[in-house]
């Protein structure tokens, strides 16, 4: 996971905030070749409206392309922010109370209203590092009173050479690069991933990044979310994620980042937002 927000905050992370697998700021503590869009096509202008900040990670407020207006908004960040620590490999979990608060911005990134979740709707860190919170306020009634939309999620499959950008709501940074290719199985110590995106060496994203969206720089839409990288070049560990192909082989890159995808979540979201992890087409893990 991409660590906490500073290395000062490692203990309070071992002291039972939960160990800080190789993502963004953690808890506080199919082959795809060719980039879709036309060299041509002009791309949209990304910048932090949407995003939130999490007191230890980074966040957006999503929509789903079924989603409507007078739905409760709904908040996406990693499994590993969970504020009641890392899910276990192979938990999932669902419906849990939840109080948390997340800084909402702007454009520029100022801060400008405090978002409250009523509930964990979907938390796991086996197969993804996903979480979903439900707010107490609808897409609406945002932006009635700040202007600001939600950020839409793609439904359909990431592709290799996209440009992106990583939006960082707690850093107020963005990170410009390309998704190098997907890796089959990213390992990083208990927990293993299927079909991770693989930045290219730009998006050199660092502790606190945890949790931001992963927008395609053509359509505006995200496409992951950001969620580890290996710092230190060692092989599976912790903080060092390890690539694992079909065959078995591990391949570890040093100083590169990783984000899971999230096209797969939409089809597990029915009228209101509400999850359905029986859904034709969800293929999300379940309980």
């Amino acid at each position: 996971m991409k660590k906490p927000l500073v290395a000062a905050l490692s203990s309070l992370a071992l002291a039972g905030l939960g160990a800080t697998p190789a993502m963004a700021a953690p808890h506080t503590t199919a082959p795809h070749t060719t980039a879709p869009h036309s060299a041509k096509a002009a791309a949209v202008t990304v910048d932090f409206a949407g995003t939130v900040s999490l007191s230890n990670c980074s966040g957006s407020v999503i929509r789903f392309p079924g989603s409507a207006d007078t739905d409760p908004a709904l908040v996406l960040t990693n499994g590993h922010c969970l504020e009641t620590g890392f899910p276990a490999p192979g938990e999932v979990i669902t419906g849990q109370s939840s109080s948390r608060t997340f800084g909402l911005l702007n454009s520029a990134g100022t801060k400008v209203a405090t978002l409250r979740a009523n509930q964990v709707v979907y938390s796991t860190m086996t197969d993804t590092d996903v979480t979903i919170y439900r707010t107490t306020t609808t897409y609406a009634a945002i932006r009635s009173s700040y202007g600001i939309s939600p950020l839409t999620v793609q439904d359909t499959h990431p592709v290799a050479g996209t440009a992106i950008k990583v939006v960082s709501g707690y850093w107020k940074r963005i990170y410009s690069c390309n998704i190098d290719g997907f890796v089959y199985r990213l390992k990083e110590g208990d927990w293993t991933w299927k079909d991770s995106v693989r930045y290219t060496s730009a998006c050199n994203t660092i502790g606190g990044t945890s949790g931001s969206p992963v927008v395609d720089t053509a359509t505006g839409k995200v496409v992951a979310v950001n969620n580890t990288g290996n710092e230190d070049g060692q092989r599976c560990t912790e903080n060092n994620p390890c690539e694992v192909d079909a065959n078995g082989t591990v391949t570890v890159r040093q100083g590169i980042n990783y984000a899971e995808e999230t096209y797969n979540i939409p089809a597990c979201f029915t009228t209101g937002n509400k999850l359905n992890l029986t859904a034709a087409g969800c293929t999300l893990p379940k309980p």
